[in-house]
């Protein structure tokens, strides 16, 4: 196991460092704050502590990244900012804003080899991201891919670009996982899901019902679904995390935490039912 204390701290000063970053007095008045995908971070942090990077180094990397999510997820939320078209157009341009943040750090560190690893990894994140939205794909198994290279793109070509892609493949199930989750719960409380939107495209393709007016047995059909890859990544997650090389126990900790997060849909849905 690594150090706690020493992880803990870095991944804490570094979390504190992309949030002043982000912490724009104006946009945060029209804006919703952005959201730092905390597990990122600290997948990130876990990798370069073992890879002799100095501090300095391993904040430009972590930082730069993390604006580029944030900056990415920003604009992902445009369709959910509030009908008002100032608010709408301050969230293209807080996208904007974050994505110039990260260019500018990246420029500062005139690292070219990282700059072309995370456009590559941006480049694969909107071409997916387009795949999804306009509902252009025809099966689940292509959906998923999809929803993987949305959530890892930058972690994969970092990773790539660090010489560590033995952990590749469990990023990508740890994301999508993660991202299951969070889809099943939104569409559970909300009856609207990006996800289960592209779910019914490819399930129900002649059914032009909206899908928050799906009958009870509609929903379980694609509850079904994703239930089956939410356990196919949990058995994954399972059997693979103590092989990690670079794991600790504040990593480990997290994945446990939200691996006990999720109940099969037959206990959830059906109580919900």
């Amino acid at each position: 196991m690594i150090k706690l204390l020493d992880i803990r701290q870095k991944f804490t000063n570094i979390r504190e460092l992309v949030e002043q970053r982000v912490s724009d007095t104006y946009l945060l008045k029209y804006i919703e704050t952005p959201i730092i995908d905390e597990d990122k971070l600290l997948i990130l942090v876990s990798i370069m502590e073992r890879l002799e990077l100095s501090y300095s180094d391993m904040q430009t990397y972590a930082l730069s990244t993390m604006l580029i999510q944030i900056a990415l997820d920003t604009h992902e939320h445009i369709s959910d900012a509030s009908v008002d078209e100032k608010n709408r157009q301050l969230t293209v341009l807080a996208g904007d804003y974050f994505s110039g943040l990260y260019y500018k750090l990246l420029a500062d560190s005139d690292d070219i080899l990282m700059i072309k690893a995370l456009s590559q990894g941006i480049k694969e994140v909107n071409e997916n991201k387009i795949s999804v939205y306009k509902n252009e794909i025809t099966s689940i198994e292509e959906l998923m891919t999809s929803i993987i290279r949305i959530e890892c793109s930058l972690l994969l070509r970092l990773s790539e670009y660090f010489k560590v892609d033995i952990w590749n493949e469990f990023l990508e199930n740890l994301f999508l996982f993660k991202r299951l989750l969070n889809e099943k719960s939104q569409f559970m409380k909300t009856g609207s899901s990006v996800l289960f939107e592209a779910l019914k495209k490819i399930v129900f393709p002649i059914n032009t019902t909206n899908l928050d007016e799906f009958s009870f047995e509609q929903k379980s059909h694609l509850f079904k679904y994703c239930d089956q890859y939410l356990e196919k990544t949990r058995v994954f997650i399972e059997n693979r995390l103590e092989q990690l090389p670079y794991l600790n126990e504040l990593l480990e900790n997290r994945i446990i935490s939200f691996l006990n997060l999720y109940q099969p849909n037959v206990k959830t849905f059906v109580e919900e039912g």
